[in-house]
């Protein structure tokens, strides 16, 4: 049996994606019963040279709808915006990444393999094929960010366990 690009990539995002919103849920209510501004939280990171939380949601999102529109488009590259540090913009930011990810057809993503996906930044350029994109480099980078931003949370003392971090895992039956 073989496993779709699509399922490979869109499923697995629209797993996480909406636990890493749940994570933001979580923030703003360990922010509200402890008396703390939002930013004790959205601009909190596990060491100083990392990025904080609201860039690690940045991040997911781009790793995620970005790499959809990446393949729509043939470009991309890193997005260096200063994320919100407010909770409502985080929460939208995942829920407009959620609704383009549910709407995309599996055809779609499946029929964009090999085709080219140029990554540009800084002082360079990746080329890639669609399908050495999505696996290779977008959907490693969404679970670093995915994870680090959970990470970034237990770090602060927020109630969180690994099944905030699953969701719902695909079962058999």
């Amino acid at each position: 049996m073989s496993v779709s690009l699509h399922t490979a990539t869109v499923r697995t995002w629209l797993q996480i994606l909406p636990q890493v919103a749940w994570l933001i849920d979580k923030a703003e209510t360990h922010c509200r019963e402890r008396g703390l501004p939002a930013e004790a939280l959205t601009d909190a990171r596990l060491a100083p040279d990392m990025w904080n939380f609201a860039m690690q949601v940045q991040c997911v999102v781009q790793h995620s709808a970005g790499a959809v529109q990446a393949l729509r488009s043939g470009k991309t590259g890193p997005d260096m915006r200063t994320p919100p540090l407010d909770f409502a913009s985080l929460r939208q930011m995942a829920a407009d990444a959620i609704a383009l990810l549910a709407d995309v057809a599996p055809e779609e993503i499946d029929g964009g393999a090999g085709r080219d996906v140029l990554f540009e930044y800084t002082g360079g350029r990746m080329e890639y094929l669609a399908e050495d994109y999505l696996l290779s480099f977008a959907l490693p980078n969404f679970f670093f960010h995915a994870t680090t931003a959970y990470a970034v949370l237990r770090s602060q003392g927020v109630p969180l366990g690994k099944r905030d971090f699953l969701g719902r895992i695909r079962v058999k039956g």
